[in-house]
C-alpha cells in the first residue's frame, strides 16, 4: 500500500513543471536529504508572507481532508503546520524555527509529512526566502531519517517529486497569487 501511493503521489507531481533546481542530494537506507529553490519575480517580503498562507498553496490532493483550505501554519517556534477538519486533526508538523538574518527569512519544521509518519520516521523541512536580484529565491530542504527497514532510499524520489511540487505552487502563488 505505501509503495503504491508513493508511486501515485509521483505520478501527479511529475505532471507540473519542476523547480529551477530540484535533486536527491543523499539517500541511503535510513535517510535522504532533498533540496529544491526556485527564484520568483516577487519581493522577499511578498513571498515570505505567502509561506505561511499554505491552505492557498498546499495541493489538497495531499492532504488527509482531500481539503488544503483546512491546513494552517503558524510561523513562529511552538507553532503548527495543522490540518483540522470535521472534528479530526493532523500535525504535520511544528515550528522549531522562524527567524530573519540579514535578509534571509528561515522557517523549520519538525515533522514526518504524509505516510513518512505512520513510518516512524523523522523529517525536518526547512524553507528559506532570501532577496535574488529584484525577486526573492524560494529553497525548500527536507532531511529525513528513520530504522534502515524502512528503505528510506527507495522513498527518496518520489517524496522529492510531491515536495518540489509543492515548491512550485508556493512559487506561483507568491508569484502570481494562483498556485495552480
Amino acid at each position: 500500500m505505501r509503495i503504491w501511493l508513493f508511486a501515485a503521489l509521483a505520478m501527479l507531481a511529475s505532471a507540473h513543471s519542476a523547480p529551477a533546481f530540484a535533486e536527491v542530494m543523499a539517500s541511503s537506507p535510513s535517510a535522504f536529504t532533498i533540496r529544491g529553490e526556485q527564484v520568483i519575480a516577487a519581493s522577499p517580503e511578498r513571498a515570505w508572507g505567502e509561506v505561511t498562507q499554505i491552505s492557498r498553496w498546499w495541493d489538497s490532493a495531499h492532504t488527509y481532508s482531500g481539503d488544503a483550505r483546512r491546513l494552517s501554519l503558524t510561523a513562529r517556534a511552538g507553532g503548527c503546520f495543522c490540518e483540522r477538519w470535521n472534528g479530526q486533526s493532523v500535525e504535520h508538523a511544528r515550528v522549531i524555527l522562524a527567524m530573519e538574518s540579514e535578509g534571509v527569512r528561515t522557517l523549520r519544521m519538525y515533522g514526518a509529512l504524509g505516510p513518512l509518519q505512520a513510518m516512524g520516521a523523522h523529517g525536518v523541512l526547512t524553507i528559506t526566502v532570501a532577496p535574488q536580484g529584484v525577486g526573492a529565491k524560494i529553497s525548500f530542504e527536507y532531511r529525513v531519517d528513520g530504522d534502515a527497514s524502512l528503505e528510506l532510499d527507495s522513498l527518496a524520489a518520489p517524496v522529492n517529486s510531491v515536495l518540489m511540487m509543492q515548491l512550485e505552487r508556493l512559487s506561483r502563488f507568491a508569484a502570481t497569487g494562483v498556485a495552480d
